[in-house]
């Protein structure tokens, strides 16, 4: 059974590796989120408005929130397929953006689906087959295409930081507001670390 909210707003009191404390009127909320709507959230933040749905189950209750409307929208749509769960889909939106998982799906491109973990070749071609009618195709391919992100030398980049200890959300809130278009994963890496050892 899944029971709706549209929303909660709150003050951002805790930010963890896979989920986020919103408070609000003295509650805790503990909300399993992506790391794409966690970067955009900062600790202290108050009356941030946050998409929820609250999933029971029979293994307990789980608040799962976005901060954008899309990406709930997403996170639902991937709940669809088959063998897809919350925990897979949260870690498709945490290494993919809904418009490249729309570019992906519209382009039957695997490459760019398996870089997210959990998903192999047939989980890859069965999202496409069961989403591909159900995406809205309002959105520039080209544009999405064009994205400064490079996927595959951004992804190494990702990996290769994480090695040195650091999580992927330091990480991704350093990189969202370096300009890579031009830069390879060495230069990714060596300006990353330049900012994260100022923090």
């Amino acid at each position: 059974m899944n029971i709706l909210f549209e929303f909660i707003i709150g003050d951002i009191v805790a930010i963890n590796e896979d989920y986020i404390v919103l408070q609000n009127n003295g509650i805790g909320y503990k909300i399993f989120t992506s790391i794409n709507s966690m970067v955009k959230l900062e600790l202290g933040m108050k009356n941030s408005m946050i998409y929820t749905e609250l999933s029971v189950r029979d293994d307990g209750v789980f608040l799962y929130g976005f901060i954008s409307q899309e990406e709930m929208d997403m996170f639902k749509l991937l709940l669809m397929v088959s063998k897809i769960g919350p925990k897979i889909a949260l870690g498709i939106l945490s290494h993919l953006t809904t418009n490249q998982i729309k570019a992906a799906i519209m382009k039957k491109d695997l490459d760019t689906l398996c870089k997210a973990p959990g998903i192999g070749k047939k989980t890859a071609e069965r999202l496409i087959l069961e989403l591909k009618d159900r995406i809205d195709k309002d959105f520039d391919i080209e544009e999405e295409d064009s994205n400064k992100l490079n996927l595959n030398g951004y992804n190494e980049a990702i990996n290769g930081l994480m090695s040195l200890g650091y999580t992927r959300m330091e990480i991704e809130k350093i990189t969202r507001t370096m300009d890579i278009s031009n830069m390879d994963i060495e230069d990714i890496i060596r300006e990353a670390l330049k900012r994260l050892s100022k923090q």
